[in-house]
């Protein structure tokens, strides 16, 4: 996937400056927009949902022309650090001079971000696009930006109230991501994935057009995608909510081309190593990651676990169901004792939850599966783990979909009811303390917290249901761990052969699940 920036943008250093600017209600040209301050604005054209979509349609019968920057050239010195030293003037920011306005700063193009996006205000139905000039930004005198013969814009950010902080952001290709709850970023959303961990190349569909428009205290982003297999028309409604941020989205694809692999509200992130990946280790700090599990609610209830790996080889995973009722990669371990980072904070980053909505007619996603794809990395600049949901149903040439769901950046899962959490998967040596261990035996030791347990002791008929796709297990314990509030699995595993096994574990009570199901694969 393409870089973004060693987790672009949630360094503080790069994020620094701003644009600013009032909009000027509907009625008012550029130039009198220019007159009171803020970026110029172009003339005034209507624009609606419904016209989007039909661009989008239209689009699609004609073949794929990417949008290339005549200063492709140029744009190759504004590397990591000449990107840095770009800042967004305040005064020029979208919407300041509005009471209780969402504010927007812009960001401007660079190295990896060569192609130009067209970024408008939308007031009643008329939409004026941001005029682009380098006196929109602070820069050294000699910076490579000044010589730029048709600069344009890479994408924006929401502001917090005082312009301190930023917590949404749109940069590249169709990532975006938000810092809420912790102020914070980690997890990036898309707009859509395009044979990601498949046979086929993987695709990177843009948004090459936004158009945003103020709406009840939050932002709304109407966004073009185009790709050389689709052909998108996107709406983002953008709301801050208590101890989270939320974006309820709908869009209409039309596709030029057949997708092996259809990627629905793709999540991606950062898995380096954990506490289940003693063995990567070679970094001071005892874990470094983004996210550390893949969260799942299935159509039938059922709540899943999956802990994240960094593994050997490309890593793909398929979880079959049937109308899902919500899926996320989440950040679980908020202890800053077992990240130890105190200029990075990984215990802070954003988990990020995908609620399905019903379509027009109420129906749900039907039938698919939401797919996991974890990369090998040897480092924390790579965005590794790949999340989505793709349909059962083949898509050909010529074919539309629409999809709606809600992302929520919070801290877990929402709602996560009335079973006991996964909250640490440790790997180790098989066997008993003091007896020498089997040959090829490994140990899986597996906390689990949550209120119904905490009444529970070991004469209370608690459980393990334990099961591998090979193998054999042995020494299986489910007991209360002295001095917390947590339960404890604790299983042997051997005899794989040098082959990869599935395993799935659950606390139970005569045929109650009290936890979430854990699901791992291992490796020999």
């Amino acid at each position: 996937m393409p870089p973004i920036l060693d987790h672009f943008p949630r360094r503080r250093d790069i994020l620094a400056g701003a644009l600013a600017g009032a909009l000027a209600p509907a009625g008012q040209g550029w130039a009198e927009q220019s007159a009171v301050g803020g970026p110029k604005l172009g003339p005034g054209r209507p624009f609606s949902f419904e016209q989007l979509k039909a661009r989008a349609q239209a689009l699609a019968r004609t073949p794929y022309a990417p949008r290339v920057s005549p200063d492709a050239a140029a744009l190759h010195a504004v590397d990591y650090d000449a990107f840095g030293q770009v800042s967004y003037r305040p005064e020029m920011e979208l919407w300041r001079a509005v009471p209780g306005a969402q504010t927007v700063r812009l960001f401007p193009q660079g190295r990896y971000f060569t192609e130009p996006v067209t970024i408008s205000v939308l007031d009643r139905g008329v939409a004026r696009q941001v005029v682009y000039g380098p006196d929109l930004f602070d820069m050294p005198a000699n910076h490579p930006l000044r010589s730029l013969k048709a600069g344009g814009f890479a994408g924006f950010r929401l502001m917090s109230r005082g312009g301190q902080s930023d917590w949404l952001a749109y940069l590249g290709a169709s990532y975006f991501r938000a810092s809420d709850p912790f102020d914070q970023y980690g997890a990036s959303a898309r707009g859509l994935a395009i044979n990601s961990g498949g046979p086929a190349p993987e695709e990177f569909p843009r948004f090459t057009d936004f158009w945003l428009e103020q709406r009840d205290g939050g932002l709304t982003v109407y966004a073009l995608m185009e790709g050389p297999s689709v052909v998108g028309a996107y709406r983002m409604d953008n709301r801050r909510k208590t101890g989270e941020a939320v974006q309820e989205i709908e869009a209409q694809l039309h596709f030029r081309a057949p997708v092996e692999t259809l990627g629905v509200a793709p999540l991606t992130s950062m898995y380096w190593y954990g506490e289940n990946s003693q063995a990567a280790r070679s970094d001071w700090r005892p874990e470094v990651h983004d996210s550390d599990g893949l969260a799942l609610l299935t159509g039938s209830g059922e709540r899943l676990w999956r802990p994240l790996l960094n593994p050997p080889r490309v890593l793909t995973n398929s979880y079959a169901d049937t109308d899902p009722k919500g899926f996320g990669l989440i950040q679980r371990d908020r202890n800053f004792e077992n990240y130890q980072d105190d200029g990075i904070f990984y215990e802070k980053r954003p988990s990020l939850w995908v609620e399905p909505l019903p379509g027009a007619g109420g129906q749900g996603w039907g039938k698919g599966a939401v797919e996991l794809v974890q990369l090998p990395t040897t480092g924390e600049i790579d965005d590794n783990i790949v999340a989505f949901w793709t349909p059962q149903a083949k898509v050909v040439a010529g074919s539309a979909m629409d999809t709606r769901y809600r992302l929520h950046w919070t801290a877990d899962v929402p709602a996560p009811g009335d079973v006991g959490r996964i909250v640490s998967t440790r790997v180790g040596v098989g066997g008993r303390p003091g007896i020498p261990s089997p040959p090829g035996s490994r140990k899986f030791v597996i906390d689990v917290a949550g209120q119904n347990l905490e009444a529970l002791t070991r004469t209370s008929g608690v459980q393990a249901s334990v099961w591998a796709s090979r193998g054999r297990i042995d020494n299986v314990q489910a007991f209360p761990v002295v001095g917390t509030k947590r339960w404890r699995v604790m299983f042997d595993l051997s005899g794989l052969d040098g082959q990869p096994a599935d395993l799935r574990a659950y606390l139970k009570k005569g045929d109650q699940a009290l936890s979430e199901t854990w699901i791992y694969q291992t490796f020999p």
